[in-house]
């Protein structure tokens, strides 16, 4: 069964209406479709003291791994103080999608017109730090 970008996109915008943002108003949602092609959603969740809150983006991924996937095929994003705006990962949030994605994993934005953008994750992030053990 083939998850089609839209699919995606309702599974984000789903799980958006149910992040904590008390705080900014700025709620987020992604979806991921993993190497089974399962999709795993996560939202962005706020505490008062802001370094504690999770992203949407890593709940997924915490989705994802506790589950037992491994790769990220595809991660729609999407977020917004109330109506749904153009909304990139954070840089944390580049970073933990490259050490589970290769360069060309496609991550799904929306721009201005609402509409579908897809870019890699090299183009968001051109040079990741890769950790290897030796």
């Amino acid at each position: 069964m083939t998850i089609s970008d839209a699919e995606l996109f309702d599974n984000a915008r789903a799980v958006r209406e149910r992040a904590h943002a008390p705080y900014s108003k700025f709620k987020v949602g992604a979806a991921i479709v993993d190497e089974s092609g399962r999709i795993h959603v996560g939202c962005n969740v706020e505490n008062a003291a802001y370094p504690l809150g999770a992203c949407a983006e890593t709940s997924a991924i915490g989705a994802m791994v506790s589950q037992g996937g491994k790769r990220i095929m595809r991660i729609a994003v999407l977020g917004g103080a109330g109506k749904i705006e153009p909304c990139t990962p954070c840089g944390g949030c580049r970073q933990a999608i490259s050490e589970f994605a290769d360069d060309q994993t496609r991550i799904l934005l929306l721009n201005e017109k609402v509409e579908i953008v897809s870019l890699a994750v090299a183009e968001i992030l051109p040079m990741p730090f890769r950790f290897t053990l030796k």
